[in-house]
Order: structure tokens, then sequence, then C-alpha cells
């Protein structure tokens, strides 16, 4: 049966990747602008007032524009679980990934509230951020299930290689951990008042810059890896966008480290981190595949086997 839907779902979710990749910009525009009490309270900007008034200022706008970016988040998220839903034939994988876009929003809007009603906590901060990289590895995976079919997943690379991708994934998400840390103990605050967390700043950056060439190493191995066994152009591209963005975060990183954190390089660093947990999560999803329907092996031209089984020959 062709795949129909009243909306097109596949556009609605890459959206929906792109608005919160959005969200981590702008709030780093609030912190690096000093804006983060622009709206002193919450859920509404000041005790009388959902919305920012002209005594608050620039501030006021900033902190209020980017709580209204989460209303259009809502309404992405909402059309996509519409999306998914309403189209035929109906795909769970679909309307699960979509839902659990939708209600990770308004946990991320909540952690916000708790972040200025703390007075800027950074640990709190910390953790608006990383609610940030779980709902853009959801929304990650939902625009990505839409262009698959719904038979069994083909394994594109030995087993071995499939092992490193993971632990690589896993020392990306410890890389942007630590840049929380690291930023929870620097000059950014989002306002004069906000503490910091009392770490060292030079002791929790080097541990940092540690686990970066830790995760630099191990993409390089990666790409020399699925060269040697000829896989599949799109796994290779995958892993050298990787080491790309990589690169340039880092140094993007160790400029604003010298240059004692500008606020530009800072702002930029924030959009590199979003960017290298999305180019990590594409290096997981180039190295498999799903036939638009279940076939047999003769009618689709492919081997339907588990990932646990042996791969098929790279094409």
């Amino acid at each position: 049966m062709p795949k129909v839907s009243f909306l097109p779902l596949r556009p609605l979710a890459l959206a929906s990747l792109v608005a919160n990749v959005a969200l981590v910009v702008t709030g780093a525009a609030v912190r690096l602008t000093g804006s983060g009490l622009g709206c002193p309270t919450w859920p509404r900007c000041t005790d009388a007032s959902y919305t920012t008034t002209s005594e608050m200022g620039v501030h006021g706008i900033i902190e209020f524009g980017n709580r209204l970016l989460t209303f259009v988040l809502v309404a992405l998220a909402v059309a996509c679980v519409a999306a998914a839903w309403f189209s035929r034939p109906r795909r769970r994988s679909t309307i699960v990934l979509s839902l659990a876009v939708l209600f990770s929003i308004p946990l991320q809007g909540v952690v916000g509230g708790i972040t200025v009603l703390t007075n800027l906590n950074p640990w709190v901060v910390g953790l608006h951020f990383l609610v940030s990289m779980v709902i853009i590895a959801f929304a990650y995976a939902l625009w990505k299930r839409t262009g698959e079919g719904d038979g069994g997943r083909i394994r594109l690379v030995p087993r071995p290689l499939t092992h490193l991708s993971w632990l690589l994934s896993v020392v990306s998400a410890a890389v942007i951990v630590l840049g929380v840390i690291v930023t929870g103990s620097g000059p950014h605050a989002g306002d004069e008042e906000a503490k910091r967390n009392g770490l060292d700043p030079a002791t929790v950056s080097q541990a940092h810059a540690d686990v970066v060439f830790l995760l630099v190493g191990l993409t390089i191995a990666l790409v020399f890896a699925l060269r040697a066994v000829k896989a599949p152009r799109q796994a290779v591209r995958a892993a050298v966008a990787l080491l790309v963005i990589e690169l340039a975060q880092g140094l993007i990183g160790f400029v604003q480290y010298f240059t004692h954190l500008p606020v530009v390089l800072v702002g930029f660093h924030m959009l590199g981190a979003a960017l290298v947990w999305t180019a990590t999560l594409a290096v997981l999803w180039s190295q498999r595949e799903r036939p638009d329907v279940p076939a047999t092996p003769a009618a689709a031209g492919l081997s339907p086997t588990p990932a646990s089984d042996p791969v098929p020959a790279p094409r």
C-alpha cells in the first residue's frame, strides 16, 4: 500500500529538528547577553504579566522571545503527531517518536522555569541544555524514520564497527556533559548575580579537552575502518562529516578559551555542540537500512536478517 498523509510528515519532522537546534542557539543568546532573568519569574514574565514590559528593556525581550519559541516547537510537534496518526498505513514507530518529541517539550519548559525560579542555578541550567540534546535525538530519529521502510533492519557494516560507533556515541555524550560542567564554572552565567558551580574552570576545561581528543581519535579510527571494509558511502560520509564538525568545534573551543570566552565564539560553540551531537546520531543511522516493506529475500533483493546476523556484502 502506498504511504499517504494529509500532512507531509518528513519535512515537518525536519522542521522540528531544526527548530530544536535553534532553541539551543537562542538559549545561548539569553545566557550570553545576561538576559537569564529578563523575565524574573515563571510561568509569568512578571508577577503581574505573562509578557515582557517596557520597563524590563532588551533583556526582557530576549528572554521572552526565547520562551515564545517553545510554542513554535509545540506547534511543530503537534503537527508531526497528527501527520503520523493520519498517515496510511499508520506506523507505530513514527507515532511513538513524534509523541516523545511532543511530551519532552513541556518538560523542557518546566526545567527552564526552574532555572529562573532558582536564580539560574548552574546545574539546573546545564540540565536544561541536556534535555535539549534528548529532544534533538528524538527529533532526529523521527526524521530519519520517515525515510525508511518497515522491513527488518539490515546492518551495513561489520559488528565491531557498530560497537566502535556506539562507543564513539557514548564519548560524544560525555563531551557534551563535560562541556556543560565547564560552562557552569565559567563567567557567562546569564545574570550578574547568578552563582557558578564552584569548580575550577582550568581543571574542568582540561578534562573536557582530554575527552574531546578521545572523541576525535575514535572518529578518525572509525573513518579509516569504514574505508578499509569498503563500507557504503553513506556511512563513510557521515563519519567524515562528524570529524570535520569535531575539528571545527575543537578549534572554536581552543580559540575561545585563550581569548577569554568572547560571547560570539561561545555562541558558535553552543551551536557546534548541537551539531556534533546531531552528526553523531547520523553516524549511527548511516550504518543500517530498512527496506520499504517486509519482503522475502528474493523479492527485495536484500537479506532481511536481524542486526545480529552476518552483514550483507558491500554494495
